[in-house]
């Protein structure tokens, strides 16, 4: 689902990026935040951005020749909230960017537009959507890291069909077609994540509680009472 290198036209790949930066610069004062305050959960931050690296870096082949991944950043959304995951996807992003020719730097705005901003924030509003709903912690995160993934499948599919219309149909032909394409391999990817994601929960409860409980965006919610059940 990342957008590759210079495949987006120069003015796009700018609005994107433009579009991109208010949501960085508040996620990075937000990072900086949790540091000064709660520098105990420095390795759960770091667990969190390893999970998104990893996932995000799962290339599969999909059935016109482009590829899916899951995301793995409705993890740090579920921990910390959608402005911190921001700063974690950004720099996902950038590293495989760099590291790994996965994306590309022109495209590096849009990409973080659909996957370390849209997709923490649906994450983020499906957990408390769904919390408020009373309904099962595994159900939360579940629902969350899934939509989060969906979501930004979504948003790339508009991207691309912004850069680039159905010369008949437009831009809703192209959505279509660019939704399609994605859709075969992104809806059972989505599925997986949100099952991980729920292992990956579990696990950090059982090894880091403190930690977690020390993260305020949790600190005093009924997501950590038995872990994700």
């Amino acid at each position: 689902m990342h957008i590759m290198e210079g495949y987006l036209p120069p003015l796009h790949a700018l609005a994107w990026t433009v579009a991109a930066v208010p949501f960085v610069l508040r996620g990075a004062r937000k990072v900086a935040k949790l540091m000064e305050e709660r520098r105990e959960t420095r390795l759960l931050l770091a667990a969190s951005g390893a999970f998104a690296f990893m996932l995000s870096a799962l290339k599969l082949p999909s059935v016109t020749g482009s590829c899916s991944h899951p995301t793995g950043v409705g993890l740090g959304a579920i921990l910390f909230g959608p402005s911190i995951t921001t700063v974690l996807g950004s720099i996902v992003l950038l590293f495989q960017a760099l590291l790994l020719a996965h994306g590309g730097l022109t495209t590096l705005g849009a990409n973080i537009f659909s996957m370390a901003i849209v997709g923490p924030w649906v994450s983020f509003f499906v957990l408390r959507s769904v919390g408020a709903l009373g309904a099962p912690q595994a159900v939360g995160v579940f629902l969350a890291a899934m939509l989060g993934d969906l979501a930004t499948y979504c948003v790339t599919a508009c991207q691309l069909a912004l850069a680039f219309p159905d010369p008949a149909s437009g831009f809703g032909g192209a959505l279509v077609k660019f939704l399609a394409i994605f859709a075969v391999t992104q809806v059972p990817l989505a599925i997986i994540e949100g099952l991980v994601t729920v292992v990956a929960v579990n696990l950090m409860l059982q090894y880091s509680r403190e930690e977690m409980f020390a993260v305020a965006f949790l600190k005093g919610g009924a997501f950590l009472k038995g872990g994700a059940r």
